[in-house]
């Protein structure tokens, strides 16, 4: 089997070498964005899940872009976490967003001037989650960036009890970045559907979500960096006295 990086140069070197990527280029070290990805986004928004949803999280990359503007005009509210954590998340509210503003509203440059920001306990419960993808398999196992920040963020919601083992999580990608095998450690968090630009997978997934935080997996500077878990460490040393 492969390690996460050397999937992840693999695929980057695909997206490049076939020119399949998309701005922004080159996608080494990024989520990558891909030719399809609109489409990509429209599968996904077929499945019931998406379609049932009030309240989505999405990853703030460039190839799930379409997937937050669709879910806006579906008159769906938006949660998308501030960069690497350091802040809580930008709420997109498609009552506060005309419809004119929805594609401006569904980049990165819009979440600060369309979002409200909220705090992490004061969300309302995510009834789907979208992440984004290097790479996949058909088991559901994951491959992002490196950067683990996905994991983080489910781990956090879970703990607060703001999404569970049955809360969906989907992600957009090209065909050629689902793969063979994708190697899984307990914090990894498992997909239960991948659409792409030619097709909607519900696929075999046999791994439970992470149950929490997993504070063992997590070194002291991504601790030391992220407000949440400082103050969440914090509260448990407190009440362990």
């Amino acid at each position: 089997m492969l390690s996460k990086q050397e999937i992840r140069e693999l695929i980057w070197k695909r997206l490049e070498e076939e020119n399949i990527a998309l701005f922004p280029r080159p996608v080494y070290g990024r989520i990558p964005n891909f030719k399809g990805a609109d489409k990509a986004a429209s599968n996904l928004a077929k499945c019931k899940e998406f379609k049932e949803a009030e309240i989505i999280k999405v990853n703030p990359d460039s190839p799930q872009y379409k997937v937050r503007e669709i879910a806006l005009r579906q008159e769906k509210k938006v949660l998308v976490p501030t960069p690497r954590l350091r802040g809580d998340f930008f709420l997109l509210d498609p009552t506060r967003i005309s419809s004119s503003d929805i594609p401006k509203a569904s980049r990165i440059s819009g979440f600060e001037k369309y979002g409200i920001m909220v705090s992490l306990e004061s969300i309302e419960r995510v009834d789907f989650i979208v992440a984004g993808s290097v790479a996949v398999d058909l088991n559901g196992n994951r491959v992002g960036k490196g950067e683990g920040y996905s994991e983080l963020e489910f781990g956090i919601l879970r703990e607060l009890g703001k999404v569970d083992e049955n809360t969906p999580i989907a992600t957009t990608v090209h065909d050629i970045q689902i793969v063979n095998e994708v190697p899984s450690e307990p914090f990894d968090v498992p997909i239960d559907i991948i659409a792409t630009p030619t097709r909607l997978i519900r696929v075999n997934r046999k791994r439970e979500k992470p149950k929490g935080i997993y504070l063992e997996y997590l070194s002291k500077q991504k601790i030391d960096e992220t407000p949440f878990l400082k103050k969440y460490l914090k509260k448990r040393r407190y009440n362990s006295l």
